[in-house]
């Protein structure tokens, strides 16, 4: 099997001993541009570029807000893909989204589209693998990976089907709930992580709880890296793109070991 940018890069990366440090920033927030290559410059290995959405399931308050300012705005799909094209920062870029805007726009479309403003892959929260098959579809022939989501609550049987549908890396969600900062690793973040590597060579990363660089470490300790979103947002509101560079260094830091 050939693996598309995202995931030769994570393979290559964990063979030789990095731990992969994905941050997560709002689409057309102000500043968003800037936070990227901040990220990137800091130690990022991807990054995660969230598509605002007027009802976001799966996000918290932080990121509800960075999402509502950003429509706010007027930003669009379209208008983070334009702008994302002049990126160029070296890394992978994958987009998280609701199954809504790609429905919207169409599977097939929706692929080019992202190929065009040189993104690798797609994170598509609500969609669950039963219905995954016409997006995957669609998105395996223009070269685009889906990254997979396994929930805390997926039972045995369920982990490698995941798992093998998954391209680029293996979300594994932390914990039960929505995205935003919290006081310590819930203990289901390293429990799902060893289940998932028992069962898949894709590399495992937790997202959803990682809330400050001793949480990433921790994480890390099972996992081969770490999505942060909402510490990310808020600094990225309250502090300008310069916090983020600033606090992806940190967390870079603290998962080199």
């Amino acid at each position: 099997m050939t693996f598309g940018r995202m995931e030769t890069e994570f393979r290559a990366k964990r063979e030789q001993g990095r731990k992969l440090l994905v941050p997560y920033v709002t689409g057309g927030l102000t500043g968003w541009q800037q936070a990227i290559r901040a990220a990137a410059d800091a130690g990022a290995d991807a990054i995660e570029i969230g598509i605002p959405f007027s009802d976001p399931v799966m996000d918290g308050p932080v990121i509800q807000e960075a999402s509502q300012r950003a429509l706010d705005a007027g930003v669009t799909p379209l208008s983070i893909f334009e702008e994302a094209r002049e990126l160029e920062v070296g890394i992978p870029l994958a987009v998280m989204c609701y199954y809504n805007t790609i429905h919207h726009a169409g599977h097939e479309r929706f692929a080019y589209q992202l190929v065009s403003a040189g993104i690798s892959a797609a994170i598509v929260p609500d969609l669950p693998l039963e219905e995954s098959g016409l997006w995957c579809a669609a998105a395996d022939a223009a070269g685009i990976e889906t990254v997979m989501l396994a929930a805390p609550t997926a039972p045995d049987e369920r982990l490698p089907r995941i798992a093998a549908r998954s391209r680029g890396f293996l979300y594994s969600v932390g914990l039960l709930g929505v995205t935003g900062e919290r006081l310590s690793l819930a203990a289901s973040a390293t429990a799902l992580a060893k289940r998932l590597k028992a069962v898949t060579d894709v590399p495992v990363l937790v997202g959803v709880g990682v809330s400050n660089a001793a949480q990433a470490r921790e994480a890390c300790m099972v996992a081969d890296g770490v999505i942060q979103g909402a510490s990310v947002v808020r600094r990225l509101m309250d502090g300008g793109p310069e916090a983020v560079g600033e606090y992806v260094a940190e967390v870079r830091a603290a998962i080199t070991f």
